[in-house]
């Protein structure tokens, strides 16, 4: 964690971990082999429809943290998430020393760029989750 993530106690501020989770899900888009701005410029976009945090324990300041991504359901225009945010341990990996400080969910659906409304999730995706 760095220094701007904290409050003046060292305590990550708990806006931040929706940034953390944001950028979890824009990098496991890139997993799959596709980025926010191509996607855009093909029509599509993702949006957060619905958010559920559960904030177990908090993080501190130079905690090394990692995020865990998975798909929960896939519906044709939307699909749901899970995450968990884990402190890590000394070498930067969820192991038995790693504590899970926050889970979600998010409800995530596909609409059109220009109109944005929902639309049917480009089948080049889909047929990767």
């Amino acid at each position: 964690m760095y220094y701007e993530d904290t409050d003046a106690g060292g305590i990550v501020y708990h806006a931040r971990y929706l940034h953390f989770l944001e950028r979890a899900r824009t990098e496991w888009l890139r997993m799959l082999g596709f980025n926010q701005s191509e996607l855009k410029a093909l029509g599509t976009v993702f949006v957060v429809r619905d958010l559920n945090l559960k904030y177990i324990k908090p993080a501190r300041l130079d905690d090394q943290l990692m995020v865990l991504t998975r798909i929960e359901k896939v519906k044709k225009a939307s699909l749901i998430m899970q995450q968990e945010i884990w402190i890590a341990s000394s070498d930067g990996k969820i192991s038995n020393e790693s504590e899970k400080i926050l889970v979600a969910q998010a409800s995530i659906a596909c609409l059109d760029a220009h109109s944005l409304k929902p639309k049917a999730m480009p089948q080049e995706i889909s047929a990767n989750l």
